[in-house]
């Protein structure tokens, strides 16, 4: 069975080039274009990995997200991989490191990230 990809980023452009992109490799993918409708379709779907932007309708939004996701018992399981460009969008000296409570995601990529990359950041959290 193909696995589920859910992608929350109010990027259209980049939603649709990552949709074509875990396609070509049979997932299935839905996106969301927020937090508040990620966190609704993640409950429903119970996806196999979340691809999660920071910065939406609020700057900061995708770390409340993570954390939301965290705390939820049904989600918790799930791997969140950060797809960001807020360190270049706000000129930060340091980048996103993944811990327990501040930022529990599997991993953090930058924006622009290279189709092989996320590939790869996919199937080594859930198989390919």
């Amino acid at each position: 069975m193909a696995k589920k990809v859910l992608i929350i980023d109010d990027d259209p452009e980049f939603v649709e080039a990552t949709t074509s992109l875990l396609e070509s490799q049979k997932y299935l993918v839905d996106s969301a274009p927020n937090g508040k409708v990620g966190l609704a379709k993640a409950k429903q779907q119970e996806p196999d990995i979340i691809l999660l932007d920071v910065m939406m309708v609020k700057e900061t939004e995708g770390f409340d997200v993570a954390r939301e996701i965290n705390k939820d018992s049904r989600l918790k399981d799930i791997p969140v991989i950060m797809i960001t460009g807020v360190r270049k969008e706000m000129n930060l000296p340091y980048g996103f490191e993944p811990d327990d409570v501040w930022l529990p995601v599997k991993g953090v990529l930058e924006k622009p990230v290279k189709p092989a990359v996320l590939l790869k950041a996919v199937a080594e959290n859930i198989g390919g």
